[in-house]
């Protein structure tokens, strides 16, 4: 047993840190959940970047997301020491008497040390040194194994006493009811029903995350000649919206383009209705692992073991290449992945076969 567990009866408010992109953000979604099962009293706050609020908001056990503008970093100095000390005048005003770090961006530890809080935690870092140690009063170790992203955020519980069970680490997401309203007018326009299409996302803002332009248009022309309709999104960016231009063009029939159209929330309530995702390893996959769609997804060098779908039926798509998953942008750097892009369509399209009951 812990000799020094925290007593989560004194506990009042907690916040959560992570600064980090919209699939990290949504992989704390289980910590918030586990803590407010075995903590109801606590309110639970969030602290993300502005343009990652969606992943968490509507969380049914979090009372407020406060978040921090990446544009901050382009203000004036005058400008920017505004901005930070609004937040930090904000935060303190909360009182918080427990702060959970998940990752290793400084400002948790400016934070823990700034607002005087009674109770911290965050992963040990080496390189971090001293300062980084003595700014929490909780540290715990990293895995010498390969363990999910997930896991290791609930480690920051398990290191304060709270012990999840299984049943309790899902992924939460709400779309909420705007977006739900928005997707149902989108389906009707296009003659889809809940369960009547599948959900394809091939674009990642990484370029080396992703298949090949060939090989996507392939697998649709496949998925329409079985009778499937198929639904394409990407994020609005011009990159991503171009690659989808470039599949569109080598498809034997139009699949239902609603690249660009969608935000987070949307997308979510869209990728709920499919009877499969088929994607990368990105946001929309955990959206889709959150909305417990069952997913199809192709990893090449980043590690599934880490980063996979999480508590969802799914398949994961990999060729078995000795030095993946290597973590580089592309061999060599060069943002090309060959352990990504020499994965046969035929593998895929069983998968969905398999996995979405076709």
């Amino acid at each position: 047993m812990l000799t020094d567990a925290i007593d989560l009866t004194a506990l009042q408010r907690t916040l959560v840190i992570k600064l980090r992109h919209h699939g990290d953000v949504l992989l704390t979604s289980p910590l918030c959940s586990v803590l407010k099962n075995h903590a109801p009293h606590v309110e639970i706050d969030a602290l993300v970047y502005r343009d990652t609020q969606d992943m968490l908001t509507l969380h049914p056990a979090l009372e407020n997301v406060f978040t921090i503008d990446r544009d901050w970093k382009n203000l004036n100095p005058m400008q920017r020491l505004g901005a930070e000390i609004n937040l930090l005048k904000t935060l303190k005003q909360r009182n918080y008497d427990l702060v959970i770090h998940l990752t290793e961006h400084p400002r948790g530890a400016w934070l823990a040390r700034l607002l005087g809080i009674r109770h911290s935690v965050a992963r040990a870092y080496e390189r971090r040194g001293a300062w980084w140690r003595r700014s929490f009063t909780h540290l715990y170790p990293a895995p010498h194994k390969p363990r999910h992203t997930v896991e290791i955020h609930l480690d920051a519980l398990r290191r304060l006493g709270i012990y999840p069970s299984i049943d309790e680490r899902r992924l939460v997401l709400i779309a909420g009811a705007h977006a739900e309203d928005f997707v149902s007018d989108v389906l009707a326009q296009h003659g889809l029903t809940a369960g009547g299409y599948l959900h394809l996302h091939p674009t990642s803002r990484w370029s080396f995350k992703c298949w090949t332009i060939a090989n996507y248009a392939e697998l649709i022309n496949r998925l329409h000649s079985a009778g499937e309709r198929v639904v394409i999104t990407a994020a609005p960016d011009q990159k991503e919206m171009a690659m989808i231009d470039a599949i569109k063009e080598k498809l034997h029939q139009p699949a239902v383009d609603l690249a660009g159209r969608l935000n987070l929330k949307q997308l979510a309530a869209l990728t709920a209705r499919a009877k499969c995702f088929i994607g990368v390893d990105s946001a929309p996959m955990h959206i889709a692992a959150a909305m417990q769609t069952p997913t199809v997804a192709l990893f090449g060098p980043s590690g599934d073991q880490e980063w996979g779908p999480w508590q969802v039926r799914h398949k994961v798509i990999a060729e078995n290449y000795s030095c993946r998953p290597c973590g580089l942008d592309g061999c060599g750097g060069g943002k090309v992945s060959e352990c990504l892009t020499t994965i046969p369509v035929a593998r895929v399209f069983d998968a969905v076969k398999e996995i979405a009951a076709l």
